[in-house]
């Protein structure tokens, strides 16, 4: 599991660590936006042997799905075969049906703009309790 750094980083990061107690352990990677000019040059990071893995690209938000669509595309690129996509948060702006559309993916979310907006409007409908 893993995708365009910086904004999928803490979550594959989180998946990994938190799959070591409960097997199967799932492993994480970044996808770089651009080869760095030093090192190994490589476009995916914390696979040794990208070719023919299974995986899944995760993003923190999706809006249109311009960054998802890159870490796709660059994990297509290295040989990995993509499963399907996971988000945070969906904005819900297009970013599933570009997926869909462009990927032949699936876009699945942890939370959409709707559900954090229903729950904002019964935050703001409780009352506000003293502290103490």
């Amino acid at each position: 599991m893993g995708g365009l750094t910086v904004g999928a980083d803490p979550i594959a990061m989180a998946i990994a660590r938190g799959s070591l107690a409960t097997p199967p352990t799932i492993n994480a990677f970044i996808v770089r936006k651009a080869v760095k000019e030093h090192g190994k040059h490589r476009l995916v990071e914390g696979i040794e042997r990208p070719e023919g893995c299974n995986v899944v690209i995760i993003d923190d938000v999706c809006t249109k799905g311009g960054s998802t669509a890159q870490a796709i595309q660059t994990a297509r690129k290295v040989g990995m075969n993509v499963l399907g996509a996971v988000c945070l948060v969906d904005r819900q702006q297009g970013a599933t049906e570009f997926l869909e559309r462009e990927f032949n993916l699936r876009l699945a979310s942890i939370f959409t703009l709707a559900d954090l907006l229903a729950h904002k409007e019964l935050l703001d409908a409780e009352p506000v309790r003293a502290a103490g």
